[in-house]
């Protein structure tokens, strides 16, 4: 099972969440993958989450995040011992969104809702110290306008890590890693 979480305003339609699951489709493998709206809430988007886990099971599960995802991803495959790909991950989201405290709005929903303190305090709280660098695949553009790439570097130091020079954020490079992803999740040889 395939469990991706996008990222912070974005949702399932986002270009990287419709690849992977047409990719999966095309080889017969569409029943494994899940992608749930996430709500802007960390607390209720954990709790989506955990229910998926619950429902699914934590057997033979590779959780995928994107961005903020990533940083949930982390979360969980260090609470259920789970395998985590981890796409320009979020590595200090209570840090970095603060910038983007005020009104807000989905780029692919179009909800609007205020990004509070409240939700850099719940980001904090999820935060993970210290990770089993065994459990994650890294991949990585250098040229991402968002996040500093490095800071995953240096938190996931010793994981299996893919890292190119240039690209963005919206990782341009991401449909060539489909195949080495489906390997590291255990659904392809």
């Amino acid at each position: 099972m395939i469990l991706y979480l996008h990222g912070f305003n974005s949702a399932p339609a986002s270009h990287k969440a419709r690849t992977m699951a047409a990719y999966l489709g095309e080889r017969g493998l569409g029943g494994e993958f899940a992608c749930p709206a996430l709500p802007h809430r960390p607390a209720e988007a954990v709790a989506l989450v955990e229910g998926l886990v619950a429902a699914h099971g934590k057997r033979n599960l590779t959780i995928v995040g994107s961005s903020l995802g990533g940083f949930y991803a982390t979360w969980l495959a260090e609470k259920h011992a789970c395998r985590a790909i981890l796409i320009q991950p979020a590595v200090f989201p209570h840090v970095g969104l603060e910038r983007y405290l005020g009104p807000q709005k989905n780029l692919y929903t179009g909800a609007e809702y205020e990004l509070t303190r409240a939700h850099l305090d719940g980001w904090r709280s999820l935060y993970v110290d210290a990770v089993d660098s065994e459990r994650y695949l890294l991949l990585l553009e250098t040229g991402d306008e968002v996040l500093d790439y490095r800071e995953a570097v240096r938190k996931y130091e010793g994981a299996r890590m893919v890292i190119r020079e240039g690209g963005d954020h919206m990782m341009q490079s991401f449909p060539e890693h489909l195949p080495r992803m489906l390997r590291f999740a255990g659904l392809t040889s």
